[in-house]
């Protein structure tokens, strides 16, 4: 018999793993299951899945393998579903979800074998339409095994079941998961966020502030264009992390303004150097705990048809971009086109591209 794998949830996650099941695995049956109908059908009008569950209960009882690739809450529901039900004797059930700690602790008292998962990759875009088999490519795909020896040495399963993703694997515990993504993505999320909250008040009492922001402040801030309900729930499912985070982060604005009231120079140098040298040192291009962007910018003329010329030498090659935004065109004064792309092999694509067929210059940043 066919072994069946069921992923519940088809949004970007979703159905960019089964896209990489698919292709690594053409023999598995893989099944999906997703609340919107329309998905479903996009599923499988796009070849997506070979199969769309009748309902949840049935896709889970028939599976081998089940990855809820939904938001930390709704998998909390449906963890607790699984348990009501009675599935393959061997089934293993992982997740896709921001937070470890909160899910773990539930799934240990669980009746069937469940080792946490997280690919840290992701794009600004959304949905099923979104699904890219390349998008986990050198991403690291967290693994949070559990206590029991025995369940979490099928780990290497789900290394197998994934390996269409080509993504670089690491196993945390579910503690040491939460700490760093905590850091590292959550509590940045909440900042840009809040900054960008601090500078709409701001905008009510100058309005001409917001046509000067379009430049850095728009490109600092740029994660705060995130899905709300999603960072909602990362944010209480790893709430005592966060908690701790964002009182460091306050004594250390504290700090900073004491710095400014004792016109402290020495300090407030110091404070930009590390952060300089910190910020120099971090690898470029490399997916990580925030989603990367891979923008191109590209200097050229203020002339009629520039735009037209880069984008149709992209699309001759067939080199695909996902956003396009001009940061400054005066008359006689070199503009900047900042092109985005979906990946890094095309963010090289395309610089090589534009740089061999036109004197323009290209730069990454």
């Amino acid at each position: 018999m066919t072994q069946k794998v069921l992923i519940v949830g088809l949004g970007l996650i979703g159905a960019s793993l089964a896209i990489g099941i698919k292709k690594s695995h053409p023999n598995l049956t893989l099944v999906g299951w997703d609340f919107a109908e329309k998905t479903r059908e996009i599923a499988i009008e796009q070849q997506m899945v070979d199969e769309v569950a009748l309902d949840f209960k049935q896709g889970a009882q028939t599976a081998n393998w089940i990855v809820l690739a939904v938001p930390a809450r709704v998998c909390l529901q449906y963890l607790n579903e699984l348990a009501t039900l009675s599935l393959q004797s061997n089934v293993l059930v992982t997740d896709v979800s921001s937070t470890k700690e909160e899910i773990m602790s539930v799934a240990e008292k669980l009746p069937f074998d469940f080792i946490g998962g997280h690919p840290m990759a992701g794009s600004h875009k959304s949905g099923i339409l979104a699904g890219d088999g390349d998008l986990f490519e050198n991403a690291y795909y967290i693994f949070t095994p559990p206590h029991d020896k025995t369940v979490a040495k099928r780990v290497d399963e789900l290394k197998e079941l994934f390996k269409g993703s080509r993504a670089k694997y690491v196993e945390l515990s579910a503690n040491e998961h939460d700490q760093i993504t905590g850091m590292l993505s959550h509590l940045p999320h909440i900042i840009a966020a809040g900054l960008v909250n601090q500078a709409d008040q701001f905008n009510q009492m100058h309005p001409r502030s917001k046509q000067l922001a379009a430049g850095g402040f728009r490109d600092i801030t740029r994660i705060a264009s995130s899905d709300p309900q999603m960072w909602t729930d990362i944010l209480l499912s790893n709430r005592r992390t966060l908690i701790k985070l964002l009182q460091k982060w306050q004594g250390k604005m504290t700090e900073v303004a004491d710095w400014l009231s004792q016109e402290n120079a020495e300090a407030i140098y110091r404070f930009f150097e590390q952060a300089k040298d910190t910020r120099d040192k971090l690898p470029i291009h490399r997916k990580g705990a925030i989603p990367a962007f891979y923008d191109l910018f590209v200097d050229v003329p203020d002339t009629p048809g520039v735009i037209a010329k880069v984008t149709t030498l992209l699309g001759e090659e067939e080199i695909s971009l996902t956003n396009l935004r001009i940061l400054e065109t005066r008359e006689d004064i070199i503009g900047v086109l900042q092109i985005t792309f979906k990946n890094q092999q095309d963010l090289m694509a395309g610089k090589a591209l534009i740089e061999s067929k036109t004197n323009y210059q290209c730069r990454l940043k």
